[in-house]
């Protein structure tokens, strides 16, 4: 509920504060004296836009602050979710600078306007005879039968599958789509596999198969100077073989005369055992060389594949080739077992719509049901608010779509005239009836669900007599679990209020300020007094103002 209102430097109001009670609040002045100056600074606090030209005094900014209960209201997962600080009293503060700046703050929180909006909507409805467009929208009537048909679970529930069948559906169109552009790179990618498959990566090392070609390459100049190395250790008197032999016998005989000497032919020997080796390793590797074309053909075609493999996939390395044979691997892999992954996507999709059809037809049949009830109820109100004739035929049909909301089809017929033809209720109802239709619906509401304060504009505009006093019966009914605002020129509105404030202007000295004053039981006979009767208030009007609040 709204607990208070400060409005500083707005429009023809100074400086107001005033406090708010539960129950039925009646608002009254007269016309001019600032009850639309009023409505504008609220609308401010629910996220409307600024107007620098709303500053009373240019200079200076503007404040309008308002206090609320949310107690009852449910709004903690909506504050967690617009990120805002939570307080059971939630203060909301607009400031509008002389430069022509905007501030929104909740909870001494700085907020952008959309975010106020949404949490505006939930505090307050303010609600005028020109204000009926929500009613004619079908989203808003669904609202009002599922309010009825307690659908809110059935809802969450269907909002929650559609999620996931969008998610699966859109997941099955993916792979559908994969799998028609993989198909054809598939033939092409099997192409390349398999002929990075048959070069055998692993066992073809590039630097062994390119020592392999230049020794195939170059048999006989090996060959010949394997010989000739091997002359040089073979040769009778200079070869290294007779120079060693010589060399060992010397330095045999040096050794017997001292260490050094000895230390000497040691190493000697070691050299000697080493080109022993040696020159075995010349024979073997002379022996073993021969000219084989075959074999040489081989490896150079292998070098040939592999050279070409590494300019195509623009690689240097085997092993990088050896990456991007891994990775064809998978893709092929994968368009393989594409088949299998779209058939349990599939099978995912069926099962969700099962799920969805299924939750769609609890909230359809419960609509169902309660419709009935809502046009009997509608029809009652009407006729109490002088429209006896008035007729609803409210039709819902099952379909194959997925709304936001269900599956369903809603017509929302009104007739207001015995006899009449149904339409839409934008066409077939008046200003005048819209308002009051709207009356009956939100009276309907407040017995089913937790509406935020409502605020009414002159929605009496056109009633009178007996009807304006089943007008305010049914308003003080809703106060009874919310709080509601009238502002109304109807005596016997305003006679029905909790409270009553009084809307005025007055000039002090050359500046003309606007006010909001609480009446009390005295001042409230004045008021209503002179709403009967004109200014000039006679002693019937006192008697009948005091009849109509007893």
């Amino acid at each position: 509920m709204l607990v208070s209102l400060s409005i500083k430097n707005y429009a023809l109001i100074e400086n107001l504060q005033v406090d708010f009670n539960q129950g039925l609040t009646i608002i009254t002045g007269e016309t001019g004296a600032g009850k639309s100056i009023l409505l504008g600074g609220l609308s401010l606090i629910l996220g409307k836009r600024a107007d620098l030209n709303a500053l009373k005094n240019p200079n200076n900014k503007c404040v309008i602050e308002a206090v609320f209960n949310v107690s009852d209201y449910n709004l903690e997962a909506l504050f967690k979710k617009l990120d805002f600080d939570f307080d059971r009293q939630t203060i909301i503060r607009r400031e509008i600078l002389p430069s022509g700046k905007s501030r929104a703050f909740v909870n001494d929180s700085p907020v952008n306007l959309s975010d106020l909006q949404k949490l505006g909507e939930r505090l307050i409805d303010i609600h005028s005879q020109h204000q009926t467009l929500q009613l004619v929208d079908n989203l808003y009537q669904f609202q009002v039968i599922d309010a009825l048909a307690n659908n809110k679970k059935h809802l969450i529930a269907y909002k929650e599958t559609l999620l996931n069948l969008k998610r699966a559906q859109h997941e099955y169109d993916e792979l559908l789509k994969y799998k028609s552009e993989s198909l054809k790179e598939h033939d092409y990618n099997m192409f390349l596999l398999q002929e990075l498959q048959e070069i055998k990566l692993e066992e073809n090392n590039l630097q062994t198969l390119e020592e392999e070609y230049e020794t195939l390459s170059n048999v006989e100049d090996i060959k010949e100077s394997l010989a000739h190395a091997n002359a040089i250790f073979n040769e009778d008197e200079i070869g290294v073989s007779a120079a060693m032999f010589n060399l060992k016998a010397l330095t045999l005989k040096l050794s017997k005369f001292a260490t050094k000497y000895q230390n000497v032919h040691t190493r000697i020997e070691s050299v000697s055992i080493e080109l022993d080796d040696i020159f075995t390793d010349l024979e073997n590797l002379q022996e073993a060389l021969e000219l084989d074309p075959e074999q040489l053909e081989v490896v150079s075609h292998k070098l040939q594949v592999i050279n070409n493999l590494l300019k195509k996939h623009l690689v240097n390395e085997v092993s990088e080739l050896i990456e991007v044979r891994d990775n064809l691997e998978q893709k092929v892999s994968f368009t393989e077992s594409l088949d299998d992954s779209i058939q349990e996507k599939l099978i995912e999709v069926n099962s969700t719509k099962t799920k969805l059809n299924e939750i769609a037809n609890l909230i359809n049949a419960s609509r169902i049901q309660v419709i009935p009830n809502l046009t009997n109820q509608l029809e009652s109100i009407l006729e109490q608010l002088g429209i006896p004739n008035a007729k609803f035929k409210i039709t819902v049909n099952s379909t194959d779509e997925y709304f936001g909301n269900g599956k369903d089809d809603l017509a929302f017929l009104f007739s207001a005239n015995k006899g009449g033809t149904f339409n839409e209720l934008k066409k077939a109802a008046s200003g005048g009836e819209l308002s009051r239709i709207m009356l009956a619906i939100k009276s309907i509401l407040a017995n089913y669900i937790q509406l935020p304060a409502i605020m009414f504009d002159e929605i009496d505009s056109g009633v009178s007599g007996e009807v304006s006093n089943k007008m305010a019966n049914i308003m003080l009914q809703m106060s009874e679990k919310m709080q509601v605002f009238t502002i109304t020129h109807l005596p016997q509105i305003a006679a029905k209020g909790h409270t009553h404030f009084k809307v005025f202007k007055e000039d002090i000295g050359n500046v003309t300020q606007s006010g909001l004053r609480k009446l009390n039981h005295d001042e409230r006979i004045v008021e209503i007094a002179q709403m009967l009767g004109g200014k000039e208030i006679s002693t019937s009007a006192v008697a009948h103002a005091k009849q109509l609040l007893n």
